[in-house]
Protein backbone atom coordinates (compact mmCIF):
# COMPACT_ATOMS: atom_id res chain seq x y z
CA UNK A 1 0.00 0.00 0.00
CA UNK A 2 3.02 2.33 1.11
CA UNK A 3 4.32 1.43 -2.41
CA UNK A 4 1.44 2.13 -4.63
CA UNK A 5 1.08 5.70 -2.31
CA UNK A 6 4.34 6.66 -2.96
CA UNK A 7 3.76 5.98 -6.98
CA UNK A 8 0.79 8.11 -6.93
CA UNK A 9 2.42 10.62 -5.13
CA UNK A 10 5.56 10.50 -8.02
CA UNK A 11 3.04 10.86 -10.54
CA UNK A 12 1.23 13.87 -9.31
CA UNK A 13 4.42 15.97 -8.75
CA UNK A 14 5.41 14.73 -12.29
CA UNK A 15 1.99 16.22 -13.67
CA UNK A 16 2.65 19.20 -11.72
CA UNK A 17 6.26 19.74 -12.53
CA UNK A 18 5.94 18.88 -16.39
CA UNK A 19 2.11 19.67 -17.19
CA UNK A 20 1.21 22.91 -15.33
CA UNK A 21 5.21 23.55 -15.74
CA UNK A 22 5.24 24.83 -11.77
CA UNK A 23 8.46 26.20 -10.55
CA UNK A 24 11.04 23.74 -8.84
CA UNK A 25 10.51 25.44 -5.07
CA UNK A 26 6.60 24.85 -5.71
CA UNK A 27 7.28 21.42 -6.41
CA UNK A 28 9.50 20.86 -3.38
CA UNK A 29 6.96 22.32 -1.10
CA UNK A 30 4.09 19.76 -2.91
CA UNK A 31 6.06 17.47 -2.22
CA UNK A 32 6.53 17.78 1.41
CA UNK A 33 3.35 18.29 2.21
CA UNK A 34 2.02 14.92 0.34
CA UNK A 35 4.80 13.23 2.42
CA UNK A 36 2.86 14.82 5.45
CA UNK A 37 -0.20 12.78 3.90
CA UNK A 38 1.47 9.70 3.57
CA UNK A 39 2.68 9.56 6.87
CA UNK A 40 -0.72 10.86 8.56
CA UNK A 41 -2.08 7.88 6.54
CA UNK A 42 -0.17 5.11 7.33
CA UNK A 43 -0.94 6.06 10.96
CA UNK A 44 -4.27 5.83 10.27
CA UNK A 45 -3.96 2.50 8.67
CA UNK A 46 -5.13 3.54 4.80
CA UNK A 47 -3.87 3.80 1.78
CA UNK A 48 -4.31 7.72 0.24
CA UNK A 49 -7.20 6.44 -1.91
CA UNK A 50 -9.16 5.50 0.93
CA UNK A 51 -8.75 8.75 2.76
CA UNK A 52 -12.26 10.18 4.17
CA UNK A 53 -12.90 13.82 5.31
CA UNK A 54 -13.48 12.86 9.11
CA UNK A 55 -9.43 11.42 8.77
CA UNK A 56 -8.88 14.98 7.26
CA UNK A 57 -10.22 17.11 9.73
CA UNK A 58 -8.78 14.94 12.86
CA UNK A 59 -5.50 15.74 10.82
CA UNK A 60 -6.34 19.36 10.34
CA UNK A 61 -7.01 19.49 14.27
CA UNK A 62 -3.60 17.92 15.28
CA UNK A 63 -2.22 19.77 13.38
CA UNK A 64 -3.42 23.04 14.86
CA UNK A 65 -3.05 21.61 18.42
CA UNK A 66 0.44 21.05 17.42
CA UNK A 67 0.79 25.24 16.82
CA UNK A 68 1.01 24.53 13.50
CA UNK A 69 -0.77 28.25 11.75
CA UNK A 70 -4.09 28.58 10.32
CA UNK A 71 -2.17 29.92 7.58
CA UNK A 72 0.12 27.29 7.50
CA UNK A 73 -2.63 24.82 7.64
CA UNK A 74 -4.56 26.36 4.53
CA UNK A 75 -1.74 26.00 2.29
CA UNK A 76 -1.32 22.16 3.26
CA UNK A 77 -5.00 21.71 2.29
CA UNK A 78 -4.25 23.61 -0.72
CA UNK A 79 -1.80 21.22 -1.85
CA UNK A 80 -3.56 17.88 -0.30
CA UNK A 81 -6.84 19.18 -2.44
CA UNK A 82 -5.26 19.56 -5.87
CA UNK A 83 -3.48 15.96 -5.44
CA UNK A 84 -6.99 14.68 -4.80
CA UNK A 85 -8.64 16.83 -7.48
CA UNK A 86 -6.08 15.27 -9.83
CA UNK A 87 -7.12 11.68 -8.08
CA UNK A 88 -10.68 12.43 -8.91
CA UNK A 89 -9.99 13.52 -12.57
CA UNK A 90 -7.80 9.92 -13.28
CA UNK A 91 -10.44 7.92 -11.19
CA UNK A 92 -8.70 6.89 -8.45
CA UNK A 93 -11.34 8.33 -6.00
CA UNK A 94 -14.82 8.79 -5.93
CA UNK A 95 -14.82 12.34 -4.02
CA UNK A 96 -11.77 14.67 -2.70
CA UNK A 97 -11.71 14.23 0.82
CA UNK A 98 -10.17 17.81 1.28
CA UNK A 99 -13.30 19.56 -0.69
CA UNK A 100 -14.74 21.45 2.08
CA UNK A 101 -12.29 21.34 4.87
CA UNK A 102 -11.03 24.76 6.20
CA UNK A 103 -8.00 25.68 7.93
CA UNK A 104 -8.44 27.22 11.29
CA UNK A 105 -8.38 31.21 11.13
CA UNK A 106 -5.20 32.88 12.51
CA UNK A 107 -5.56 35.44 15.03
CA UNK A 108 -5.81 38.75 13.11
CA UNK A 109 -2.50 40.12 13.32
CA UNK A 110 -2.42 43.51 15.54
CA UNK A 111 -1.47 46.62 13.03
CA UNK A 112 1.59 48.09 13.91
CA UNK A 113 1.59 51.81 15.23
CA UNK A 114 4.03 54.07 16.48
CA UNK A 115 4.28 55.15 20.32
CA UNK A 116 3.24 58.55 21.18
CA UNK A 117 7.08 59.82 21.68
CA UNK A 118 7.93 58.35 18.78
CA UNK A 119 5.36 59.78 16.76
CA UNK A 120 5.88 63.45 18.22
CA UNK A 121 9.91 62.49 17.61
CA UNK A 122 8.58 62.27 13.70
CA UNK A 123 6.24 65.10 13.28
CA UNK A 124 8.53 67.63 14.93
CA UNK A 125 12.02 66.66 12.87
CA UNK A 126 13.48 69.19 10.43
CA UNK A 127 15.94 68.91 8.37
CA UNK A 128 17.84 71.94 7.85
CA UNK A 129 20.11 70.71 5.48
CA UNK A 130 17.15 70.06 2.79
CA UNK A 131 15.96 71.73 0.05
CA UNK A 132 13.07 74.27 2.01
CA UNK A 133 9.98 73.58 -0.14
CA UNK A 134 11.10 69.91 0.07
CA UNK A 135 10.92 69.62 3.94
CA UNK A 136 8.16 71.59 4.13
CA UNK A 137 6.33 69.30 1.50
CA UNK A 138 7.54 66.40 3.28
CA UNK A 139 6.15 67.43 7.38
CA UNK A 140 3.11 68.61 5.89
CA UNK A 141 2.77 64.86 4.25
CA UNK A 142 3.45 63.75 7.94
CA UNK A 143 1.27 65.82 9.57
CA UNK A 144 -1.78 64.66 7.58
CA UNK A 145 -1.00 61.16 7.29
CA UNK A 146 -0.79 61.26 11.41
CA UNK A 147 -3.00 63.99 11.91
CA UNK A 148 -5.90 63.26 9.84
CA UNK A 149 -5.31 59.62 9.87
CA UNK A 150 -5.72 59.62 5.89
CA UNK A 151 -5.17 56.36 3.51
CA UNK A 152 -1.69 57.28 1.65
CA UNK A 153 -4.21 56.50 -1.35
CA UNK A 154 -6.52 59.52 0.03
CA UNK A 155 -3.16 61.57 0.55
CA UNK A 156 -2.26 61.38 -3.14
CA UNK A 157 -5.47 62.32 -4.42
CA UNK A 158 -6.04 66.02 -2.70
CA UNK A 159 -5.84 69.19 -4.63
CA UNK A 160 -5.33 72.23 -3.25
CA UNK A 161 -8.57 73.38 -3.88
CA UNK A 162 -12.26 71.66 -5.02
CA UNK A 163 -13.07 71.29 -8.40
CA UNK A 164 -15.41 68.86 -10.48
CA UNK A 165 -12.59 66.86 -10.87
CA UNK A 166 -10.86 66.58 -8.05
CA UNK A 167 -11.16 63.43 -5.30
CA UNK A 168 -10.05 64.80 -2.87
CA UNK A 169 -9.29 68.83 -1.40
CA UNK A 170 -8.38 70.89 1.45
CA UNK A 171 -10.29 73.63 3.02
CA UNK A 172 -8.08 75.90 5.41
CA UNK A 173 -10.69 77.91 6.07
CA UNK A 174 -12.82 75.12 7.50
CA UNK A 175 -9.85 73.09 8.54
CA UNK A 176 -11.17 70.29 7.11
CA UNK A 177 -9.88 67.59 4.50
CA UNK A 178 -12.71 65.96 2.00
CA UNK A 179 -10.81 62.78 0.59
CA UNK A 180 -12.07 59.73 -1.73
CA UNK A 181 -11.93 56.49 0.61
CA UNK A 182 -12.21 52.93 0.14
CA UNK A 183 -15.43 52.21 -1.98
CA UNK A 184 -15.53 55.45 -3.53
CA UNK A 185 -16.91 57.08 -0.42
CA UNK A 186 -16.18 60.40 0.48
CA UNK A 187 -15.67 61.75 3.57
CA UNK A 188 -14.39 65.02 5.67
CA UNK A 189 -11.82 64.94 8.65
CA UNK A 190 -11.04 67.25 10.79
CA UNK A 191 -7.28 69.14 10.35
CA UNK A 192 -5.67 70.08 13.20
CA UNK A 193 -3.68 73.28 14.17
CA UNK A 194 -0.47 71.64 13.44
CA UNK A 195 -1.16 69.94 10.16
CA UNK A 196 -2.89 73.21 9.25
CA UNK A 197 0.14 75.29 10.52
CA UNK A 198 2.43 72.77 7.94
CA UNK A 199 -0.10 72.67 5.27
CA UNK A 200 0.33 76.43 5.49
CA UNK A 201 4.20 76.87 5.11
CA UNK A 202 4.08 74.51 2.31
CA UNK A 203 1.35 75.92 0.23
CA UNK A 204 3.69 79.26 0.39
CA UNK A 205 6.46 76.90 -1.23
CA UNK A 206 4.77 74.98 -3.23
CA UNK A 207 4.73 77.20 -6.47
CA UNK A 208 8.68 76.72 -6.34
CA UNK A 209 7.22 73.13 -7.30
CA UNK A 210 4.17 72.90 -8.72
CA UNK A 211 3.55 75.81 -10.71
CA UNK A 212 -0.28 75.95 -11.25
CA UNK A 213 -0.35 71.99 -10.84
CA UNK A 214 -4.09 71.00 -9.21
CA UNK A 215 -2.31 68.60 -6.77
CA UNK A 216 -1.65 69.19 -3.30
CA UNK A 217 0.93 67.15 -3.01
CA UNK A 218 3.85 67.47 -5.84
CA UNK A 219 7.42 66.93 -6.83
CA UNK A 220 9.43 69.39 -9.25
CA UNK A 221 7.93 70.14 -12.27
CA UNK A 222 4.49 69.75 -10.68
CA UNK A 223 4.01 66.09 -11.24
CA UNK A 224 1.69 64.67 -8.32
CA UNK A 225 3.60 62.45 -6.13
CA UNK A 226 2.83 58.78 -6.22
CA UNK A 227 1.93 56.35 -2.95
CA UNK A 228 5.50 54.89 -3.92
CA UNK A 229 7.23 58.25 -3.96
CA UNK A 230 5.74 59.06 -0.19
CA UNK A 231 6.55 55.44 1.00
CA UNK A 232 10.61 56.46 -0.04
CA UNK A 233 9.91 59.83 1.32
CA UNK A 234 8.34 58.90 4.75
CA UNK A 235 11.00 55.95 5.49
CA UNK A 236 14.05 58.10 4.57
CA UNK A 237 12.21 60.97 6.90
CA UNK A 238 11.74 58.42 9.75
CA UNK A 239 15.38 57.25 9.73
CA UNK A 240 16.73 61.01 9.76
CA UNK A 241 14.31 61.24 12.79
CA UNK A 242 16.61 58.84 14.41
CA UNK A 243 13.31 56.18 14.40
CA UNK A 244 14.48 52.48 14.98
CA UNK A 245 11.99 51.40 13.19
CA UNK A 246 11.00 52.74 9.35
CA UNK A 247 7.48 53.79 9.06
CA UNK A 248 5.63 53.52 6.20
CA UNK A 249 2.42 55.72 5.63
CA UNK A 250 -0.50 53.08 7.07
CA UNK A 251 1.58 53.25 10.30
CA UNK A 252 1.11 56.66 10.69
CA UNK A 253 -2.87 55.96 10.16
CA UNK A 254 -2.50 53.06 12.99
CA UNK A 255 -0.93 55.74 15.29
CA UNK A 256 -3.87 58.43 15.02
CA UNK A 257 -6.37 55.33 15.72
CA UNK A 258 -4.51 54.38 18.65
CA UNK A 259 -3.52 57.79 19.98
CA UNK A 260 -7.21 59.42 19.45
CA UNK A 261 -8.78 55.69 21.01
CA UNK A 262 -6.44 55.76 24.05
CA UNK A 263 -7.39 59.64 24.33
CA UNK A 264 -10.81 59.74 24.06
CA UNK A 265 -12.07 55.97 24.31
CA UNK A 266 -15.20 56.58 21.55
CA UNK A 267 -14.58 54.01 19.22
CA UNK A 268 -17.77 55.08 16.88
CA UNK A 269 -15.71 59.01 16.83
CA UNK A 270 -12.36 56.73 15.16
CA UNK A 271 -14.49 54.49 13.27
CA UNK A 272 -15.87 57.95 11.53
CA UNK A 273 -12.55 59.20 11.16
CA UNK A 274 -11.18 56.30 9.54
CA UNK A 275 -13.68 55.77 7.17
CA UNK A 276 -14.65 52.35 8.14
CA UNK A 277 -17.85 50.65 7.28
CA UNK A 278 -17.53 48.52 9.49
CA UNK A 279 -16.88 48.98 13.51
CA UNK A 280 -15.43 45.51 14.14
CA UNK A 281 -12.67 46.63 11.71
CA UNK A 282 -11.89 49.26 14.11
CA UNK A 283 -12.31 47.48 16.93
CA UNK A 284 -8.69 46.09 16.42
CA UNK A 285 -7.59 49.30 17.98
CA UNK A 286 -8.84 48.51 21.55
CA UNK A 287 -6.24 46.09 21.05
CA UNK A 288 -3.23 48.03 21.13
CA UNK A 289 -5.11 49.97 23.70
CA UNK A 290 -5.29 47.39 25.77
CA UNK A 291 -1.22 46.62 25.15
CA UNK A 292 -0.69 50.14 25.94
CA UNK A 293 -2.44 49.77 29.00
CA UNK A 294 -0.34 46.29 29.86
CA UNK A 295 2.30 47.64 29.30
CA UNK A 296 2.10 50.61 31.51
CA UNK A 297 0.75 47.83 34.56
CA UNK A 298 4.19 46.09 34.07
CA UNK A 299 6.04 49.24 34.22
CA UNK A 300 4.18 51.12 37.07
CA UNK A 301 2.29 48.58 39.36
CA UNK A 302 4.16 47.67 42.48
CA UNK A 303 1.99 43.58 42.41
CA UNK A 304 3.81 43.64 38.39
CA UNK A 305 7.49 44.48 39.73
CA UNK A 306 7.11 42.11 42.61
CA UNK A 307 6.11 39.05 40.16
CA UNK A 308 8.88 40.07 37.43
CA UNK A 309 11.51 40.31 40.86
CA UNK A 310 10.33 36.71 41.85
CA UNK A 311 10.40 35.11 38.31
Amino acid sequence: MQTDDAALVEQYLEHVRVGKRLAQRTVELYALDLHKLQQHAAEAGVGLARVQNAHVRRWVAQMHGAGRSGRGIALILSGWRGFYAWLGRNGRVASNPVQDVRAPRSPRPLPKALGVDDAMQLAEHQDAQADPALEARDAAIVELLYGCGLRVGELVGLDVTASAAARGWVDLQAAEAHVLGKGSKRRTVPIGRKAAQALQRWLALRPQLAGEAPALFTGRGGKRLSAQAIWLRLRQRSLRAGLATPVHPHMLRHSFASHVLQSSGDLRAVQELLGHANIATTQVYTRLDFQHLAAAYDAAHPRAKTKRASD
